[in-house]
């Protein structure tokens, strides 16, 4: 956990495939530990072709019933296909030309929003940004996982006032 915060949480990251993953993390993690995304995440990886989009968005039933066996990951059914899912709306964004980098980031003029270390779990922007995640078909982006989503992604800074990362 200290190297995941030392080095990538709150980090402001503008790379859409990444912006993907994580948002997908986050998903999986609706009800469990971050630790246990974090440590079965080269696992998840591996098991959704480096959450490369093009191909997630290809998955079968024999790629389902494959990583419901696969004891790497969190074997959530409705989770997979959520990925699945998200993947295909992901491929329809870029297709319109729409970047989801510049979806994330449009919600706040691609500015970093300081929370100031505020310890909320959601806010009026995650509300928004779940909302529209939601009206676009995406799954498991309730207002809690996607406030959680935008501080790992550093859209949200909310390192506490005495953290070395606050003013990075």
């Amino acid at each position: 956990m200290q190297a995941y915060h030392d080095e990538e949480w709150g980090v402001p990251q503008r790379d859409p495939r990444m912006l993907w993953e994580m948002l997908m993390l986050e998903g999986f993690q609706a009800g469990l530990a971050w630790i246990t995304v974090l440590r079965k995440r080269e696992a998840f990886r591996a098991g959704f072709a480096e959450f490369d989009p093009e191909a997630v968005a290809r998955f079968d039933e024999a790629d389902i019933a494959r990583l419901m066996a696969d004891p790497g990951i969190i074997r959530a059914r409705a989770k997979i296909l959520a990925t699945i899912e998200g993947a295909r709306i992901y491929n329809a964004m870029a297709a319109r030309g729409e970047s989801f980098s510049d979806f994330c980031w449009g919600f706040t003029d691609g500015k970093v929003i300081d929370a100031g270390g505020s310890g909320l779990t959601q806010s009026p922007l995650s509300e928004r940004v779940s909302k529209e995640m939601k009206r676009r078909g995406f799954k498991f982006v309730g207002p809690t996982i996607v406030y959680a989503w935008l501080q790992a992604v550093g859209i949200v800074n909310d390192h506490a006032a005495g953290c070395f990362r606050r003013g990075a």
